[in-house]
């Protein structure tokens, strides 16, 4: 994609956020369109997948902190929009007001001499940076782009999560086209080199003391031009497709982690490395396991009895059971540990297994059940359970 083709685009208009949305923000509502206009949930509509293409497309600038303030410098600089109205300048340049003899912000991208570079000062550098060029001599827009970074969801259960699993990934999401191997051209076919351009992609021209570089307009920075495009991706060289792939859980994953497989997001352009697929992992909660860092958790109900007189109860692990002794006098919600029997990571460490502990009440009581509570209440009289409360209550 050309410099002018990127500006002229606005990413925070397509996600349907403000200019100064946080990442969670952004995030947040990539994966609502992502999810509502993805094929496999629109099949056969072509406008869902437009929709679904161009939302990947604005959150692989906006979640990449660096490509977003290059992004966000370069339209405060020519302003929102930048590049979608053709040639014409309008920045504030001499000359700018019309489509002919104005300044065009595009020539800067191209810059390709030492003279250039030294006039641009930095801007050169930024600009080259947001489309993946440094301005080297003879480098055009048809030099490589590493391909976007695509973020997809899995669920999985608490097991699952804390052992660890391997499991497939259907996917769909641009990747090279299979028909014509990413060329672009109808098989059996091959792309010619621009005339206009000579295969460099952009087009030199002067403005009085000053010479610049643009995009060629008939190959549209390609450098190349494609008489016969492949029915599949129209030209363009990558398609969606629907593709399996083996994804490894590891052990210890927590709730809304990401999971990162190199290479394996959308194709990148002019031969560079593709991007990243970020898995985002969704855990089911267990019905009576818990997770706090690396320890597990479990409340266990006991008899006022065990906490008064002290005992030993059995406690379930995610693969046995423990023995936990009560020491006598214990409270209520008493959080007792044992160590190791937690979560194990793959940097070796394991957390502990936390064990709260809480007393339960019967519904019901029989009557020689109820006289002995009651005698025993009658004993105990002059143990005050709660001091503080009692205290305070005097003063009021």
């Amino acid at each position: 994609m050309t410099a002018r083709e990127w500006l002229g685009k606005d990413f925070y208009r397509e996600l349907g956020v403000s200019s100064d949305a946080s990442t969670e923000e952004i995030k947040k509502a990539y994966r609502k369109l992502a999810r509502e206009n993805h094929p496999d949930a629109n099949p056969g509509n072509p406008e869902a997948e437009k929709k679904f293409k161009a939302v990947s497309e604005a959150y692989g600038v906006l979640s990449d902190s660096a490509k977003r303030k290059e992004y966000d410098e370069a339209r405060s600089l020519f302003g929102a929009g930048a590049g979608a109205g053709g040639a014409g300048g309008g920045f504030g340049f001499p000359g700018g007001g019309g489509s002919t003899g104005g300044f065009d912000f595009g020539d800067l991208f191209g810059a390709t001499s030492a003279n250039q570079g030294a006039g641009l000062g930095g801007l050169g550098d930024m600009l080259g940076g947001l489309f993946g060029r440094r301005g080297a001599a003879g480098a055009g827009p048809t030099a490589s782009q590493r391909g976007s970074d695509v973020e997809t969801d899995i669920r999985i259960d608490f097991t699952e999560a804390v052992k660890g699993a391997t499991l497939p990934l259907r996917l769909s999401s641009p990747a090279k086209c299979g028909t014509c191997a990413g060329s672009g051209a109808k098989p059996g076919t091959t792309p010619r080199t621009c005339p206009t351009c000579g295969g460099a992609g952009l087009i030199n021209s002067s403005q009085g003391a000053f010479a610049f570089s643009e995009p060629c307009r008939d190959c549209r920075g390609r450098g190349a031009i494609i008489d016969h495009p492949c029915p599949e991706c129209h030209g363009d060289g990558v398609s969606t497709r629907t593709r399996t792939l083996t994804v490894r859980i590891p052990p210890g994953v927590d709730n809304d982690q990401r999971i990162r497989l190199a290479g394996q997001g959308e194709p990148g352009r002019g031969g560079a490395a593709a991007g990243d697929l970020y898995v985002r992992v969704h855990v089911t909660p267990h019905k009576t396991f818990g997770r706090s860092g690396n320890n597990l958790t479990i409340t266990v109900p006991v008899e006022f009895t065990e906490l008064a007189l002290g005992t030993t109860i059995s406690v379930p692990t995610l693969d046995g059971k423990v023995s936990v002794k009560v020491p006598a006098g214990t409270n209520s919600g008493k959080v007792l540990r044992v160590r190791g029997k937690g979560i194990a990571k793959r940097d070796g460490t394991t957390g502990d297994l936390l064990v709260t502990l809480q007393v339960t009440v019967p519904d019901r009581l029989t009557e020689d059940a109820e006289t002995t509570l009651r005698e025993y209440a009658e004993k105990i009289k002059k143990h005050d359970p709660r001091p503080e409360i009692t205290q305070l209550l005097k003063e009021r």
